[in-house]
């Protein structure tokens, strides 16, 4: 098990899902990751809570506003990113061709904190961490290990993101699938399927991986609580098993079991 007290910048930091029914949320992740659910009040009627692993936080959810839910923003899992300086990352993406939808603003005393969305349409968010540093856990089932980006411009897409992160993103040695891997410093944090792969229709998207022991096994656990099977478990060769699920609320989100290590 890997405790985490700070992410290095460009790294994928944090995971928040806003949801439709907060409560039937904490109870399905609840009985799928293991998670247990720290409420704290966030406003007038409002919870945000910390999904956390072995008293460590590995995400968040909070309630969609109504205001959200009628302007269309649909339950969905948020990504963030490391960042030092959520202004400086913000105007940067803005240069980049990007639009900023939301701050930067400060979260109390936890960080600092925008939402961004890349030319093609992905949002995603950036954190300069105060006292919240993000996930304090990871390298377990039930913890964020890789996210992808759906997007219909692979390639508009790469030099964004390259722009304001700073992000290597290539094919792998002997990868003839388009399929691009993101690099922060020298970790690998995610990859960008080829445009082809976005179903007509679907608009560009972050989605994270939660790691589990048994994907097949999580799967059909995830079926029972309500939640179902977008893409069935599917094996990529020499990486691990894997398959896409929506939560009761609609929230997608993968499940990854990766390949034993010898």
């Amino acid at each position: 098990m890997a405790h985490v007290e700070s992410h290095a910048p460009g790294t994928f930091c944090w995971l928040e899902l806003g949801t439709t029914d907060q409560n039937a949320a904490k109870s399905f992740y609840g009985s799928l990751f293991g998670w247990t659910a720290l409420d704290s009040p966030m406003g007038p009627d409002e919870i945000y809570t910390m999904f956390q692993l072995d008293g460590r936080n590995a995400g968040a959810c909070y309630q969609l506003m109504p205001s959200m839910v009628a302007q269309g923003v649909p339950p969905h899992w948020m990504l963030y990113v490391c960042v030092p300086d959520a202004d400086l990352t913000a105007a940067k993406a803005q240069t980049a061709g990007g639009k900023v939808l939301n701050g930067p603003f400060d979260v109390m005393d936890f960080g600092r904190m925008a939402v961004i969305q890349d030319p093609t349409g992905g949002v995603i968010s950036v954190w300069q961490p105060k006292t919240h540093p993000g996930t304090t856990i990871e390298e377990v089932p039930g913890t964020m290990c890789w996210a992808d980006l759906m997007s219909p411009d692979q390639e508009r897409a790469v030099r964004f993101y390259n722009e304001v992160f700073g992000w290597r993103i290539e094919a792998g040695q002997s990868d003839t699938s388009g399929y691009l891997h993101i690099a922060a410093g020298d970790k690998m944090i995610g990859g960008m399927p080829p445009s082809k792969y976005l179903p007509a229709g679907v608009p560009a998207h972050w989605i994270t991986y939660i790691a589990v022991d048994n994907c097949d096994a999580s799967t059909a656990k995830a079926v029972n609580l309500g939640g179902r099977t977008c893409m069935p478990p599917t094996t990529m060769e020499g990486v691990g098993r894997w398959s896409v699920i929506a939560d009761p609320q609609g929230a997608a989100f993968c499940l990854f079991q990766p390949l034993p290590r010898h």
